[in-house]
C-alpha cells in the first residue's frame, strides 16, 4: 500500500507515522507513507494557501490550486483507491471503514485546515469524506494519523501476532472482553478462575459472553 498524505504542517505527522507499527511496517516494505508540503505546490514568494472567504465568513479557506497540483501530480504517476478529505462532515470513522480501506492499494488523504477547502476540491477531486467525531480540531493531520494508524496495523504481516487484530474491538460490532496478565492475584484481586483453567473451550465461551454483557452495558448502539 502506498499513502499519500497531504498538508500544510507536516511535522504534525512526523512523529506519529515514523513509530512503532507503522515504522515497523514501513520497514517491511508493507506500505509507504509519503507526507506533502501543500506550500511546496504554490507558485507564489509567500507560499500562500489560504485566502478570505467569498460572501465575508469570519476565518480563512484553502485555496484550490496548490491542492489540485498536488493531487493531479500524484495522479500522474499512478492510479488512487480514493482521495480522502478529513472532514467532520464526512462519514463517521469506523472499524469496518478501517478494514476496507486496508484492503486497497493507494490512498491520498487531505488534511483540511483554517475553516476548510475551497469545495471545488471537495466536488472535483475527493471522493471520500471521513469524520473522526463530532468534534472540530484545528486541522485535519491528527485525523490522518489516526486513520493511517488504524489501516496500516491490520495489514497482514504489520502486527506479529496477527491473530490479535482480530480479536480487537470493533471487529465483529462487541468490544473486546476483559483482559488480564501475571500476577494471578495482586491487592486480593483475582483473575478468574476460568482463565486459568487450560479450558479454550471454555475460556472462549467466557470471553464471548463478556464481549456481549460490555457491549450492551457501554455501548448498546453497537447491538443495533
Amino acid at each position: 500500500m502506498r499513502l499519500d498524505i497531504l498538508t500544510v504542517v507536516p511535522e504534525l505527522l512526523q512523529s506519529p507515522l515514523n513509530e512503532s507499527i507503522l515504522k515497523r511496517a514501513q520497514q517491511k516494505g508493507l506500505v509507504e507513507i509519503v507526507i506533502h508540503n501543500i506550500r511546496d505546490y504554490t507558485l507564489d514568494k509567500h507560499r500562500q494557501v489560504d485566502d478570505y472567504p467569498f460572501g465575508g465568513e469570519a476565518g480563512m479557506v484553502m485555496k484550490p490550486e496548490p491542492i489540485f497540483r498536488c493531487v493531479e501530480a500524484l495522479q500522474a504517476e499512478r492510479h488512487y483507491d480514493e482521495v480522502i478529505y478529513t472532514s467532520p462532515d464526512g462519514i463517521q470513522y469506523n472499524q469496518h471503514e478501517a478494514n476496507r480501506l486496508s484492503t486497497l492499494e493507494n490512498l491520498i488523504i487531505l488534511c483540511g485546515h483554517y475553516k476548510g477547502v475551497d469545495y471545488r476540491v471537495r466536488e472535483q477531486l475527493i471522493t471520500r469524506e471521513i469524520s473522526i467525531g463530532d468534534y472540530v480540531l484545528t486541522g485535519g493531520e491528527l485525523a490522518a494519523a489516526i486513520i493511517a494508524d488504524s489501516v496500516v496495523r491490520i495489514i497482514p504481516g504489520a502486527i506479529g501476532d496477527e491473530a490479535s487484530a482480530l480479536t480487537d474491538s470493533f471487529q465483529d460490532n462487541l468490544l473486546a472482553p476483559p483482559v488480564y496478565t501475571r500476577p494471578a492475584e495482586f491487592r486480593g484481586w483475582s483473575v478468574p478462575e476460568v482463565l486459568l483453567s487450560g479450558n479454550f473451550a471454555e475460556i472462549e465461551k467466557w470471553q464471548e459472553q463478556q464481549a456481549w454483557e460490555r457491549t450492551e452495558r457501554l455501548r448498546p448502539d453497537l447491538l443495533k
